[in-house]
């Protein structure tokens, strides 16, 4: 078993060592570590461990993110243009607020 008796965090100088990282071999505080596929990790060792590259460059990703944008522009001018017609098609003492003066139920 380690001893972590005498060792303090490499980030936290003031903090004791609770756990050595497998990975680096350096130790810790409770802050700076994880616990991962049942192994506790330092952030270091678990930001390479789980690692995904992007890809760079391709025109199918900037295609469906174009394509994406455009689809949202589409749905707030549709919603806009909704909201637009059922304004427009409410009565003008509506708007002038004297609908309430009259009675909804005229012959």
């Amino acid at each position: 078993m380690i001893s972590l008796s005498g060792h303090v965090c490499l980030n936290h100088a003031g903090r004791e060592a609770v756990a050595k990282c497998p990975g680096c071999g350096q130790f810790f505080c409770r802050e700076c570590i994880t616990e991962h596929d049942d192994r506790v990790l330092c952030s270091g060792c678990l930001r390479k461990l789980v690692r995904i590259d992007a890809p760079k460059g391709r025109w199918g990703t900037f295609l469906a993110r174009s394509l994406q944008m455009m689809a949202g522009f589409f749905v707030a001018w549709v919603m806009f243009y909704a909201t637009a017609r059922v304004l427009l098609s409410l009565p003008a003492n509506f708007h002038d607020g004297t609908l309430w003066k009259t009675s909804l139920f005229e012959d």
